[in-house]
Protein backbone atom coordinates (compact mmCIF):
# COMPACT_ATOMS: atom_id res chain seq x y z
CA UNK A 1 0.00 0.00 0.00
CA UNK A 2 0.92 3.78 -0.99
CA UNK A 3 2.14 5.47 1.98
CA UNK A 4 0.70 8.71 1.41
CA UNK A 5 2.57 12.45 1.86
CA UNK A 6 1.74 14.42 5.31
CA UNK A 7 0.42 17.62 5.47
CA UNK A 8 3.67 19.24 6.22
CA UNK A 9 5.14 17.27 3.38
CA UNK A 10 2.54 18.27 1.11
CA UNK A 11 2.88 21.60 2.12
CA UNK A 12 6.79 21.88 1.43
CA UNK A 13 6.27 20.53 -1.85
CA UNK A 14 4.02 22.87 -2.97
CA UNK A 15 6.00 25.89 -1.70
CA UNK A 16 9.41 24.43 -3.45
CA UNK A 17 7.18 24.31 -6.53
CA UNK A 18 5.74 27.29 -6.16
CA UNK A 19 8.76 29.23 -5.59
CA UNK A 20 11.05 27.09 -8.36
CA UNK A 21 8.70 29.12 -10.92
CA UNK A 22 8.02 32.42 -8.78
CA UNK A 23 10.78 35.32 -10.63
CA UNK A 24 11.05 38.49 -12.61
CA UNK A 25 8.88 37.02 -15.33
CA UNK A 26 6.31 35.57 -13.44
CA UNK A 27 5.82 39.54 -11.94
CA UNK A 28 5.85 41.59 -15.61
CA UNK A 29 4.95 39.58 -18.53
CA UNK A 30 1.31 39.03 -16.61
CA UNK A 31 1.04 42.48 -16.32
CA UNK A 32 2.02 43.72 -19.71
CA UNK A 33 -0.65 41.18 -21.01
CA UNK A 34 -3.09 42.60 -19.41
CA UNK A 35 -2.67 46.46 -21.14
CA UNK A 36 -2.01 45.09 -24.53
CA UNK A 37 -4.67 42.65 -24.65
CA UNK A 38 -7.37 44.82 -23.27
CA UNK A 39 -10.66 43.29 -23.46
CA UNK A 40 -9.65 39.95 -24.59
CA UNK A 41 -8.07 39.56 -21.16
CA UNK A 42 -10.13 36.12 -21.04
CA UNK A 43 -9.23 34.31 -24.15
CA UNK A 44 -5.09 35.90 -23.48
CA UNK A 45 -5.49 34.79 -19.87
CA UNK A 46 -5.74 30.80 -21.08
CA UNK A 47 -3.52 30.98 -23.24
CA UNK A 48 -1.03 32.53 -21.06
CA UNK A 49 -1.96 29.73 -18.52
CA UNK A 50 -1.25 27.04 -21.26
CA UNK A 51 2.21 27.51 -22.17
CA UNK A 52 2.95 29.15 -18.39
CA UNK A 53 1.30 26.87 -16.19
CA UNK A 54 0.13 23.31 -17.91
CA UNK A 55 3.78 23.17 -20.08
CA UNK A 56 5.95 23.74 -16.74
CA UNK A 57 3.58 20.93 -14.79
CA UNK A 58 3.79 18.80 -17.53
CA UNK A 59 7.40 19.02 -17.98
CA UNK A 60 8.14 18.06 -14.29
CA UNK A 61 5.80 14.85 -14.83
CA UNK A 62 8.20 13.66 -17.55
CA UNK A 63 10.69 13.48 -15.11
CA UNK A 64 9.35 11.99 -12.44
CA UNK A 65 8.11 9.23 -14.99
CA UNK A 66 11.52 8.82 -16.65
CA UNK A 67 13.33 9.02 -13.57
CA UNK A 68 15.94 11.67 -14.57
CA UNK A 69 18.52 12.84 -12.56
CA UNK A 70 19.48 15.69 -14.73
CA UNK A 71 18.74 17.12 -17.88
CA UNK A 72 20.95 14.88 -19.48
CA UNK A 73 18.94 11.89 -18.56
CA UNK A 74 15.68 13.51 -20.18
CA UNK A 75 17.47 13.62 -23.62
CA UNK A 76 19.41 10.93 -23.58
CA UNK A 77 17.97 9.61 -26.47
CA UNK A 78 19.68 12.42 -29.23
CA UNK A 79 22.69 10.89 -28.29
CA UNK A 80 25.63 12.21 -26.05
CA UNK A 81 27.23 15.00 -28.06
CA UNK A 82 23.70 16.44 -28.94
CA UNK A 83 22.83 16.08 -25.64
CA UNK A 84 25.98 18.25 -24.24
CA UNK A 85 24.91 21.26 -26.75
CA UNK A 86 21.02 20.83 -26.36
CA UNK A 87 21.77 21.75 -22.24
CA UNK A 88 24.71 24.28 -23.62
CA UNK A 89 22.25 26.09 -25.40
CA UNK A 90 19.31 25.67 -22.98
CA UNK A 91 21.56 27.13 -19.69
CA UNK A 92 22.33 29.95 -21.81
CA UNK A 93 19.14 30.90 -22.44
CA UNK A 94 17.83 30.18 -19.15
CA UNK A 95 20.99 31.47 -17.48
CA UNK A 96 23.06 34.48 -18.41
CA UNK A 97 21.50 35.05 -22.11
CA UNK A 98 18.04 35.98 -21.04
CA UNK A 99 16.59 34.69 -17.70
CA UNK A 100 19.67 36.55 -15.17
CA UNK A 101 20.11 39.82 -17.70
CA UNK A 102 16.86 40.25 -17.17
CA UNK A 103 16.37 39.71 -12.91
CA UNK A 104 19.19 42.86 -13.14
CA UNK A 105 17.12 45.02 -15.16
CA UNK A 106 13.68 44.19 -13.51
CA UNK A 107 15.47 45.23 -10.45
CA UNK A 108 16.91 48.24 -11.65
CA UNK A 109 13.43 49.32 -13.33
CA UNK A 110 11.94 48.79 -9.80
CA UNK A 111 14.04 50.67 -8.00
CA UNK A 112 17.27 53.07 -9.21
CA UNK A 113 15.48 53.81 -12.42
CA UNK A 114 13.11 55.68 -10.80
CA UNK A 115 15.51 58.12 -9.54
CA UNK A 116 18.08 58.69 -11.76
CA UNK A 117 17.91 61.71 -14.52
CA UNK A 118 17.17 60.34 -18.51
CA UNK A 119 20.80 60.73 -19.05
CA UNK A 120 22.03 58.82 -16.15
CA UNK A 121 20.52 55.74 -16.85
CA UNK A 122 22.95 53.76 -18.84
CA UNK A 123 25.69 54.04 -16.48
CA UNK A 124 23.07 53.79 -13.27
CA UNK A 125 21.88 50.54 -14.67
CA UNK A 126 25.78 49.64 -15.30
CA UNK A 127 26.76 50.22 -11.49
CA UNK A 128 23.53 48.57 -10.48
CA UNK A 129 24.28 45.26 -12.59
CA UNK A 130 28.14 45.30 -11.60
CA UNK A 131 27.13 45.05 -8.20
CA UNK A 132 24.08 42.75 -8.25
CA UNK A 133 26.18 40.41 -10.19
CA UNK A 134 28.88 40.18 -7.47
CA UNK A 135 26.02 39.81 -4.72
CA UNK A 136 24.62 36.28 -6.79
CA UNK A 137 28.68 35.39 -7.62
CA UNK A 138 28.95 35.06 -3.94
CA UNK A 139 25.60 33.98 -2.78
CA UNK A 140 26.10 31.08 -4.94
CA UNK A 141 29.50 30.18 -3.75
CA UNK A 142 28.46 30.97 0.12
CA UNK A 143 25.17 32.17 1.43
CA UNK A 144 22.89 29.28 1.47
CA UNK A 145 21.01 30.89 4.26
CA UNK A 146 19.87 33.67 1.68
CA UNK A 147 17.94 31.61 -0.33
CA UNK A 148 16.21 30.31 3.32
CA UNK A 149 15.44 33.20 4.60
CA UNK A 150 14.00 35.12 0.96
CA UNK A 151 11.74 31.68 0.36
CA UNK A 152 10.29 31.44 3.83
CA UNK A 153 9.95 35.89 4.34
CA UNK A 154 10.74 37.97 1.77
CA UNK A 155 8.70 36.21 -1.20
CA UNK A 156 6.04 35.66 0.92
CA UNK A 157 5.95 39.39 1.97
CA UNK A 158 5.91 40.05 -1.36
CA UNK A 159 3.06 38.14 -2.16
CA UNK A 160 0.82 39.33 0.34
CA UNK A 161 1.42 43.12 -0.91
CA UNK A 162 0.03 41.48 -4.39
CA UNK A 163 -2.66 39.96 -2.45
CA UNK A 164 -3.97 43.56 -1.02
CA UNK A 165 -3.48 45.38 -4.15
CA UNK A 166 -5.94 42.63 -6.03
CA UNK A 167 -7.97 43.22 -3.25
CA UNK A 168 -8.00 46.68 -2.98
CA UNK A 169 -8.30 46.82 -7.52
CA UNK A 170 -11.52 44.64 -6.53
CA UNK A 171 -13.07 47.22 -4.55
CA UNK A 172 -11.22 50.66 -6.11
CA UNK A 173 -10.31 49.72 -9.73
CA UNK A 174 -8.31 51.91 -11.87
CA UNK A 175 -10.50 51.33 -14.65
CA UNK A 176 -13.05 48.69 -16.23
CA UNK A 177 -12.15 45.66 -18.25
CA UNK A 178 -13.52 46.83 -21.54
CA UNK A 179 -10.25 48.74 -22.59
CA UNK A 180 -8.92 48.62 -26.15
CA UNK A 181 -7.37 45.49 -27.74
CA UNK A 182 -4.14 46.03 -29.75
CA UNK A 183 -4.25 44.26 -33.22
CA UNK A 184 -2.34 40.66 -32.16
CA UNK A 185 -5.19 40.20 -29.79
CA UNK A 186 -8.00 41.04 -31.84
CA UNK A 187 -7.38 38.14 -33.99
CA UNK A 188 -5.78 35.58 -32.02
CA UNK A 189 -5.47 35.98 -28.36
CA UNK A 190 -5.05 32.71 -27.23
CA UNK A 191 -1.92 31.89 -29.31
CA UNK A 192 -0.36 35.52 -29.26
CA UNK A 193 -1.06 34.57 -25.10
CA UNK A 194 0.62 31.71 -25.38
CA UNK A 195 3.93 32.63 -26.93
CA UNK A 196 3.71 35.63 -23.76
CA UNK A 197 4.13 32.78 -21.85
CA UNK A 198 6.97 31.68 -23.25
CA UNK A 199 8.74 34.85 -21.32
CA UNK A 200 8.11 33.52 -17.91
CA UNK A 201 10.97 30.51 -19.70
CA UNK A 202 9.02 28.43 -17.05
CA UNK A 203 8.82 25.25 -19.16
CA UNK A 204 12.19 25.41 -19.97
CA UNK A 205 13.12 26.02 -16.43
CA UNK A 206 11.26 22.76 -15.27
CA UNK A 207 13.38 21.00 -17.42
CA UNK A 208 16.95 21.83 -16.05
CA UNK A 209 15.63 22.38 -11.86
CA UNK A 210 12.77 20.48 -11.84
CA UNK A 211 14.97 17.55 -10.72
CA UNK A 212 15.71 19.36 -7.58
CA UNK A 213 11.89 18.55 -7.10
CA UNK A 214 12.19 14.58 -8.06
CA UNK A 215 14.75 14.24 -6.03
CA UNK A 216 13.00 15.96 -2.98
CA UNK A 217 10.08 13.11 -3.19
CA UNK A 218 12.62 10.87 -3.85
CA UNK A 219 14.53 11.75 -0.15
CA UNK A 220 11.00 11.33 1.74
CA UNK A 221 11.24 7.64 0.71
CA UNK A 222 8.73 7.25 -2.79
CA UNK A 223 10.82 5.71 -5.10
CA UNK A 224 8.68 4.25 -7.66
CA UNK A 225 8.21 6.68 -10.85
CA UNK A 226 4.52 6.37 -10.95
CA UNK A 227 3.99 7.41 -7.16
CA UNK A 228 6.72 9.94 -7.52
CA UNK A 229 4.92 11.22 -11.00
CA UNK A 230 1.31 11.14 -8.99
CA UNK A 231 2.82 13.32 -6.27
CA UNK A 232 4.18 15.50 -8.51
CA UNK A 233 0.92 16.05 -10.21
CA UNK A 234 -0.28 16.46 -7.23
CA UNK A 235 1.41 19.31 -5.29
CA UNK A 236 2.46 20.66 -8.69
CA UNK A 237 -1.44 21.00 -9.25
CA UNK A 238 -1.91 22.79 -6.26
CA UNK A 239 1.23 25.21 -6.43
CA UNK A 240 0.78 26.18 -10.39
CA UNK A 241 -3.24 26.97 -9.41
CA UNK A 242 -2.03 28.93 -7.04
CA UNK A 243 0.70 30.46 -9.62
CA UNK A 244 -2.69 30.88 -11.70
CA UNK A 245 -4.11 32.75 -9.30
CA UNK A 246 -1.30 35.41 -9.20
CA UNK A 247 -1.37 35.65 -13.23
CA UNK A 248 -4.76 36.17 -13.69
CA UNK A 249 -5.10 39.29 -10.69
CA UNK A 250 -1.91 40.52 -12.31
CA UNK A 251 -3.35 40.40 -15.94
CA UNK A 252 -6.49 42.03 -14.54
CA UNK A 253 -4.60 44.60 -12.92
CA UNK A 254 -2.99 44.99 -16.03
CA UNK A 255 -5.91 45.47 -18.13
CA UNK A 256 -7.95 47.72 -15.47
CA UNK A 257 -4.43 50.10 -14.96
CA UNK A 258 -5.69 51.50 -18.14
CA UNK A 259 -8.61 53.59 -16.77
CA UNK A 260 -5.32 55.46 -15.56
CA UNK A 261 -2.41 55.18 -16.97
CA UNK A 262 -0.66 54.55 -21.05
CA UNK A 263 0.24 50.92 -21.75
CA UNK A 264 4.08 50.85 -20.87
CA UNK A 265 6.94 49.83 -22.43
CA UNK A 266 7.02 46.94 -20.06
CA UNK A 267 5.28 45.73 -17.08
CA UNK A 268 7.77 46.26 -14.29
CA UNK A 269 7.40 50.05 -15.62
CA UNK A 270 3.08 49.40 -14.93
CA UNK A 271 4.08 47.43 -12.11
CA UNK A 272 5.15 50.45 -10.61
CA UNK A 273 2.74 52.95 -11.49
CA UNK A 274 -0.01 50.50 -9.83
CA UNK A 275 1.52 49.88 -6.62
CA UNK A 276 1.94 54.01 -6.32
CA UNK A 277 -1.28 54.52 -7.14
CA UNK A 278 -2.46 52.18 -4.52
CA UNK A 279 -0.15 52.63 -1.95
CA UNK A 280 1.63 56.02 -2.60
CA UNK A 281 5.25 56.52 -1.75
CA UNK A 282 5.18 53.39 0.31
CA UNK A 283 4.14 51.28 -2.33
CA UNK A 284 6.85 52.83 -4.48
CA UNK A 285 9.75 52.41 -1.90
CA UNK A 286 8.23 48.50 -1.12
CA UNK A 287 8.67 47.63 -4.74
CA UNK A 288 12.40 49.41 -5.02
CA UNK A 289 13.21 47.08 -2.08
CA UNK A 290 11.26 43.96 -2.53
CA UNK A 291 10.88 43.79 -6.27
CA UNK A 292 15.14 43.21 -6.66
CA UNK A 293 14.60 40.28 -3.80
CA UNK A 294 11.99 38.63 -5.20
CA UNK A 295 13.74 38.02 -8.30
CA UNK A 296 17.37 37.47 -7.03
CA UNK A 297 17.20 33.68 -6.26
CA UNK A 298 15.92 33.19 -9.76
CA UNK A 299 19.76 34.60 -10.66
CA UNK A 300 20.90 32.54 -8.52
CA UNK A 301 19.22 29.70 -9.28
CA UNK A 302 20.12 29.91 -13.05
CA UNK A 303 23.48 30.52 -12.86
CA UNK A 304 24.56 28.15 -9.96
CA UNK A 305 22.38 25.65 -12.28
CA UNK A 306 24.61 26.40 -15.66
CA UNK A 307 27.59 26.36 -13.68
CA UNK A 308 26.83 22.50 -12.01
CA UNK A 309 25.54 21.34 -15.43
CA UNK A 310 28.58 23.03 -17.24
CA UNK A 311 31.04 21.05 -14.86
CA UNK A 312 29.67 17.96 -15.36
CA UNK A 313 29.93 18.38 -19.00
CA UNK A 314 33.11 19.79 -19.22
CA UNK A 315 34.81 18.23 -15.35
CA UNK A 316 37.91 19.60 -16.88
CA UNK A 317 36.50 23.08 -15.62
CA UNK A 318 35.62 23.93 -12.34
CA UNK A 319 32.02 24.67 -10.98
CA UNK A 320 33.65 28.29 -9.90
CA UNK A 321 35.01 29.58 -13.36
CA UNK A 322 31.73 28.27 -15.14
CA UNK A 323 30.10 30.52 -12.38
CA UNK A 324 32.48 33.35 -13.16
CA UNK A 325 32.23 32.86 -16.89
CA UNK A 326 27.59 32.59 -16.22
CA UNK A 327 27.93 36.17 -14.08
CA UNK A 328 30.15 38.21 -16.22
CA UNK A 329 28.23 37.53 -19.73
CA UNK A 330 24.59 38.12 -17.78
CA UNK A 331 26.55 41.44 -16.86
CA UNK A 332 27.79 42.25 -19.83
CA UNK A 333 23.98 41.35 -21.86
CA UNK A 334 22.35 43.41 -18.52
CA UNK A 335 23.75 46.61 -20.30
CA UNK A 336 21.82 46.42 -23.05
CA UNK A 337 18.89 47.46 -20.82
CA UNK A 338 15.20 45.32 -20.24
CA UNK A 339 13.34 46.42 -22.74
CA UNK A 340 16.30 45.16 -25.48
CA UNK A 341 16.43 42.02 -23.66
CA UNK A 342 12.98 41.48 -24.25
CA UNK A 343 12.56 42.47 -28.11
CA UNK A 344 15.91 39.94 -27.93
CA UNK A 345 14.65 36.84 -25.95
CA UNK A 346 11.37 36.35 -28.08
CA UNK A 347 13.11 34.92 -31.25
CA UNK A 348 15.34 32.80 -29.08
CA UNK A 349 12.47 31.74 -26.60
CA UNK A 350 10.37 31.18 -30.05
CA UNK A 351 12.85 28.72 -31.14
CA UNK A 352 13.65 26.81 -27.72
CA UNK A 353 10.71 26.01 -26.58
CA UNK A 354 9.18 24.48 -29.19
CA UNK A 355 11.72 21.76 -29.04
CA UNK A 356 11.08 21.43 -25.36
CA UNK A 357 7.12 20.84 -25.68
CA UNK A 358 8.12 18.41 -28.45
CA UNK A 359 11.16 16.68 -25.94
CA UNK A 360 8.10 16.47 -22.53
CA UNK A 361 5.80 15.00 -25.19
CA UNK A 362 7.98 11.90 -26.25
CA UNK A 363 9.04 11.33 -22.33
CA UNK A 364 5.89 11.44 -21.22
CA UNK A 365 4.71 9.05 -23.65
CA UNK A 366 8.39 6.85 -23.26
CA UNK A 367 6.09 4.38 -20.36
CA UNK A 368 3.90 3.33 -23.49
CA UNK A 369 6.00 3.71 -27.21
CA UNK A 370 9.74 3.81 -24.86
CA UNK A 371 12.20 6.50 -25.87
CA UNK A 372 13.98 5.68 -29.38
CA UNK A 373 16.35 7.22 -31.17
CA UNK A 374 15.08 7.89 -34.54
CA UNK A 375 11.57 9.12 -33.27
CA UNK A 376 13.44 11.74 -30.95
CA UNK A 377 15.67 12.56 -33.46
CA UNK A 378 13.04 12.87 -36.43
CA UNK A 379 10.60 14.59 -34.65
CA UNK A 380 12.99 17.06 -32.53
CA UNK A 381 15.41 17.94 -35.50
CA UNK A 382 11.67 18.70 -37.67
CA UNK A 383 10.12 20.46 -35.04
CA UNK A 384 14.10 22.86 -35.23
CA UNK A 385 13.97 23.54 -38.47
CA UNK A 386 10.24 25.11 -37.85
CA UNK A 387 10.40 26.89 -34.65
CA UNK A 388 13.31 28.57 -36.18
CA UNK A 389 11.78 29.65 -39.00
CA UNK A 390 9.29 30.99 -36.19
CA UNK A 391 12.39 32.57 -34.18
CA UNK A 392 13.14 34.26 -37.50
CA UNK A 393 9.82 36.49 -37.81
CA UNK A 394 10.55 38.35 -34.76
CA UNK A 395 13.89 39.03 -35.10
CA UNK A 396 14.72 42.94 -34.63
CA UNK A 397 16.39 43.21 -38.31
CA UNK A 398 13.36 41.74 -40.05
CA UNK A 399 13.84 43.57 -43.22
CA UNK A 400 17.25 42.19 -43.46
CA UNK A 401 15.79 39.12 -44.16
CA UNK A 402 14.27 40.16 -47.83
CA UNK A 403 11.21 38.38 -48.39
CA UNK A 404 11.70 35.90 -45.70
CA UNK A 405 9.08 36.80 -43.07
CA UNK A 406 7.15 40.12 -42.33
CA UNK A 407 8.32 43.73 -41.40
CA UNK A 408 6.66 47.07 -40.94
CA UNK A 409 8.24 49.65 -42.14
CA UNK A 410 6.72 53.66 -42.27
CA UNK A 411 3.33 52.32 -41.29
CA UNK A 412 3.79 49.85 -44.30
CA UNK A 413 3.63 45.74 -43.27
CA UNK A 414 5.50 43.60 -46.13
CA UNK A 415 4.53 40.07 -45.74
CA UNK A 416 7.02 37.49 -45.91
CA UNK A 417 6.67 33.82 -48.29
CA UNK A 418 7.19 32.16 -44.67
CA UNK A 419 4.10 33.86 -43.17
CA UNK A 420 2.37 33.81 -46.31
CA UNK A 421 2.45 30.24 -47.53
CA UNK A 422 2.76 28.19 -44.14
CA UNK A 423 -0.30 27.46 -42.18
CA UNK A 424 0.22 29.07 -37.96
CA UNK A 425 3.48 31.00 -39.62
CA UNK A 426 2.04 34.40 -39.04
CA UNK A 427 0.37 33.10 -35.27
CA UNK A 428 4.39 31.65 -34.61
CA UNK A 429 2.96 28.20 -34.58
CA UNK A 430 4.53 26.74 -37.89
CA UNK A 431 6.52 24.54 -36.12
CA UNK A 432 3.50 22.38 -35.06
CA UNK A 433 2.98 21.23 -38.85
CA UNK A 434 7.04 19.76 -38.83
CA UNK A 435 6.78 18.53 -34.90
CA UNK A 436 3.83 16.10 -37.24
CA UNK A 437 6.10 15.20 -39.63
CA UNK A 438 8.71 14.10 -37.68
CA UNK A 439 6.12 11.82 -35.29
CA UNK A 440 5.02 9.84 -38.61
CA UNK A 441 8.34 9.84 -40.47
CA UNK A 442 9.90 8.89 -37.19
CA UNK A 443 7.29 6.44 -36.18
CA UNK A 444 7.57 4.75 -39.15
CA UNK A 445 11.43 4.47 -39.36
CA UNK A 446 11.06 2.84 -35.80
CA UNK A 447 8.49 0.37 -37.30
CA UNK A 448 10.76 -0.62 -40.32
CA UNK A 449 14.12 -0.91 -38.15
CA UNK A 450 12.67 -2.08 -35.04
CA UNK A 451 15.31 -0.01 -32.66
CA UNK A 452 15.50 -0.97 -28.89
CA UNK A 453 14.21 1.72 -26.41
CA UNK A 454 17.66 3.88 -25.20
CA UNK A 455 16.63 3.02 -21.60
CA UNK A 456 16.80 -0.52 -22.93
CA UNK A 457 19.84 -0.12 -23.92
CA UNK A 458 21.72 1.55 -21.52
CA UNK A 459 23.41 3.74 -23.90
CA UNK A 460 23.54 7.21 -24.06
Amino acid sequence: MEKKLTWRQNLLMVSLIFGMFFGAGNLIFPIHLGQIAGAAWGKATFGFILSAVLLPLLALVALGVTRSKSVFDLIKPLGEKTSIVFVVILHLCLGPLVVAPRTATVAYSFSLENWLPAGAQQIGLAIFSFFYFILVYWACLKADSITSVIGKYLNPAFLVLLAVVFILALVWPMGDLHQHVQSAYQSSPLLSSAIEGYNTVDALASLVLGVAIVHAIENMGYKKPAHVAKIIVKTGTWALIGLSLVYVGLILLGTSSLGKVDPSINGAIALTQIMTNYFGSFGHYFLAVMGPIAVFTTAMGESSSLAHDYHRAFPKVSYEKFLAFAVILAFLVALLGLDKIIEWAEPVLMIMYPVAIVLVFLNLVSPWIGRKRPLFNWMIGLTLIGSIGDGLTQVPFAKMLGGFVSYTQNGVTTVGWYQAHLPLASQGFSWTLFALAGLIIGSIHCMVTKPASVDEKGIA
